[in-house]
């Protein structure tokens, strides 16, 4: 079944209307409510990363449709984010931080600022902060410091590389390669402790954001893996018919949005001119329209407006998964139109 032009403005417009609240009450502010209903106590849950892809699945709008509202309303959201996080951008994880880095980066290049805002500036600190030694390299999770991941490591890979920063960015590669890259799967595992242990769960987000650090570094290497990268993950975490697995609830309602969100950008690197080759675009598509068909067939009307996406809930819906359904189709109208899904600064 064809995916409709309309299908990314229709999850964004369902979005906007289930989720978008004030921050604090504050007028000028916004935030997305974690679920519908919203819990009790809402003060004390608000997800600090799944804001973050909210704010670049406003960017991923403003992309699509410069014309329409969503840079106000991304400008919103980030000081909405700022304010519930204490007027602070810090936290005491390094991949929130990077998420969050990396859409404010795109709010700066929509924005079309000369150089980098005082947050992106906070943030990138931070994870220059986190980019040790220890264990030859990589990018520790959280403030206590005896972990690295690829969950971390690969998002600031993106960051560097973005900032111009690639020849860090490329020792992050490097890093990711030789202690979490799975030879036999073609599939990066999730971290390291620094006692050596290693956590060996494969998660399709972590695919995506070393595959968006591969293309955004570029180089006949880097692209060389990104194709061998994008179809490992056709292989080996879609179904057979190319549909990759979807979250319902908590983070992991949104890996696949992540991964989507990347894949997109493979698909459209012979537009960018990061080339990964042929086949890995066209099996990139592959995925992006199969995942985005799943999406949007089987999509729900709900009493009063608004639309729930799969896969199925039960209970509350959870906003990273309607995220995620949102990033999916943005990535695959991206994908179907060629065109490059969003400024890489």
């Amino acid at each position: 079944m064809p995916i409709p032009d309309d299908a990314a403005p229709a999850a964004a417009a369902s979005i906007r209307q289930l989720f978008a609240r004030r921050s604090l009450s504050v007028p000028g502010t916004r935030l997305g409510a974690i679920a519908l209903p919203a819990p009790a106590g809402l003060r004390s849950h608000w997800h600090y990363w799944w804001q973050a892809h909210f704010l670049d699945c406003l960017i991923d709008e403003h992309v699509r449709d410069p014309s329409g509202h969503a840079l106000p309303e991304a400008r919103k959201l980030a000081r909405g984010i700022w304010l519930r996080n204490g007027a602070r951008w810090r936290n005491a994880y390094y991949d929130d931080m990077a998420w969050l880095a990396l859409a404010l980066q795109r709010l700066d290049a929509v924005e079309r600022r000369r150089r980098p805002s005082r947050p992106v500036r906070v943030l990138g600190d931070a994870l220059r902060s986190a980019h040790t030694q220890e264990l030859g390299g990589g990018v520790f999770w959280n403030t206590t410091r005896d972990y690295k991941n690829t969950p971390s490591t690969a998002p600031a890979a993106l960051f560097f590389a973005r900032a111009g920063e690639e020849e860090r960015a490329q020792r992050l590669l490097d890093w990711l390669r030789e202690h979490l890259f799975e030879t036999g799967s073609g599939l990066y595992l999730d971290g390291i402790r620094t006692d050596g242990r290693v956590e060996r769960t494969l998660h399709t987000y972590n695919q995506g954001t070393v595959l968006g650090a591969l293309v955004a570094v570029g180089g006949p290497s880097n692209l060389q893996h990104a194709g061998e990268l994008v179809e490992a993950i056709a292989r080996d975490m879609a179904a057979d018919d190319g549909v990759l697995p979807l979250g319902s609830t908590g983070d992991g309602g949104l890996f696949t949005g992540i991964l989507a969100r990347y894949l997109a950008r493979a698909a459209a690197s012979d537009v960018v001119g990061s080339d990964i080759g042929g086949s890995a675009a066209t099996t990139a598509r592959h995925l992006l329209e199969s995942t985005a068909a799943y999406v949007w067939t089987g999509r729900t009307p709900i009493a009063g407006g608004g639309i729930v996406f799969p896969p199925p809930q039960d209970g509350a819906i959870s906003l990273s998964s309607q995220l995620q359904a949102w990033m999916i189709l943005e990535a695959e109208r991206a994908s179907r139109s060629r065109q490059d899904p969003g400024p890489r600064i």
